[in-house]
Parts: structure tokens; C-alpha cells; sequence
């Protein structure tokens, strides 16, 4: 009888584990079916001068090659934990100004849309690998990949004062995807373990930037 209650408790426990993994599977990967569903202009970035607050805070939400990125960095930066969990976000938002700086004044970085792309493919890899990045090495890694979204952003923004409320929507908007994602790594948050979300998030994230720079070599063939 104990026996037989026993399996009866492995089978539900097992039973929940699978639909818990199932679910957010379909969660993690759900931008990636998004993502091959669209054509190639859709995570690419149109040039175009705005001012608002609004416009600028709906930048990084209304792409998904952004959105992605910012939550990325934040799971990474809860990972790290401690000041990193800080740190790092404070230092992307940083280097993210400098570059939209950079896109502002028409200063000419190469392989913009190319570094977006890739750092969806640097930052889910990274959440993937079991072991954890050096503090130096991911505060290295967010801001150099920050001023491709940064020169991004900076190309849409215009230059003076009046482009300011825009600066402030995105850097906003930003620092709130942050915020997300480190809290996602709370174990009081979500019935599920930091392995497998690390493992399901980066792997979906990777993989859209793999979707993602396949349609920009597609599009620049």
C-alpha cells in the first residue's frame, strides 16, 4: 500500500514537472515562432526622427530583437547576483546612451543590425552554459552589445534638447526590461528551477538571433 502511494506521488510529481517544462517551453520559445513568421524588416530598425516620450519608451517594446535582449540581460544580471544585479544593467543603460549618442550625430558604426542579431546569440548562449560568467567578462560583454542598441535607438532620436524626452523613454523602458528579468530569477517568483529557466530562456533567446541574422543575410543578398 505504502509502495503503491509512493509511485502514485512520483508519477504526479513527474506528471507536474513535465507540464511545468511544457509550459514554458512553449513560453520561452513563442518569440521564436513569432520571429520566422515575419519578414526580415520586422526586427530590423527604420530610420526616422521622433521626439516623444512615448515614442522613445515604445522602442524597445515594439522590437522583439530589444525586448528580448534587455530581459536577457537581466536574467544574466540576477544569475550573477549581488551588485551585479545592478551593476550590469546600470552599466548597459550607460553604454546604450553613449551609443545612441554616437546615432544621433550620424557617427557611422558598422554591422549595426548584424551586432543586434548577435548579441541575442552571445547573451541566450550565455544563459544556457551551466557555468557563469566572470563579473569583468558579462559587464564586457553587456555594454559593447549595448551600443549596437544604443546606435539604434540614437538614429531615430534626432539631436538638441528637444530630442531628450525620447532619450529618456527608451533608457526608461530599458532599465524596466532589466528589472524584469532579474526579477524572473527570484525563486520565490516562479515554480521552477534557475537551471531550466536559464536553459529554456537562453536557448529560445539564442535561437531568435540565429532566425533573426539569417533574415538579415537573406535580405542583404
Amino acid at each position: 500500500m505504502a509502495m503503491s502511494r509512493t509511485r502514485t506521488s512520483t508519477g504526479t510529481s513527474t506528471t507536474t514537472s513535465t507540464r511545468t517544462a511544457t509550459t514554458w517551453a512553449t513560453l520561452v520559445l513563442s518569440p521564436l515562432v513569432l520571429s520566422l513568421c515575419l519578414p526580415a524588416t520586422a526586427l530590423a530598425h527604420v530610420g526616422g526622427q521622433t521626439h516623444s516620450f512615448t515614442a522613445g519608451a515604445l522602442h524597445p517594446l515594439s522590437g522583439l530583437d530589444h525586448l528580448l535582449a534587455m530581459v536577457a540581460v537581466g536574467l544574466l544580471a540576477g544569475g550573477a547576483g549581488g551588485h551585479m544585479r545592478w551593476m550590469v544593467p546600470t552599466g548597459f543603460v550607460a553604454s546604450m546612451a553613449l551609443g545612441a549618442m554616437l546615432g544621433a550625430n550620424a557617427v557611422h558604426v558598422p554591422f549595426i543590425e548584424i551586432g543586434i542579431a548577435l548579441s541575442l546569440v552571445v547573451f541566450g548562449s550565455a544563459l544556457v552554459v551551466k557555468r557563469p560568467l566572470g563579473a569583468p567578462v558579462l559587464m564586457a560583454m553587456a555594454a559593447a552589445f549595448a551600443l549596437f542598441h544604443g546606435h539604434a535607438h540614437g538614429t531615430e532620436m534626432g539631436t538638441g534638447l528637444s530630442a531628450a524626452p525620447y532619450a529618456l523613454g527608451f533608457m526608461l523602458a530599458t532599465a524596466s526590461l532589466h528589472a524584469f528579468g532579474v526579477l524572473l530569477t527570484m525563486r520565490t517568483l516562479l515554480p521552477v528551477s534557475q537551471s531550466r529557466l536559464r536553459a529554456l530562456s537562453g536557448g529560445g533567446i539564442a535561437m531568435v538571433g540565429v532566425a533573426s541574422l539569417g533574415f538579415l543575410l537573406v535580405a542583404g543578398s
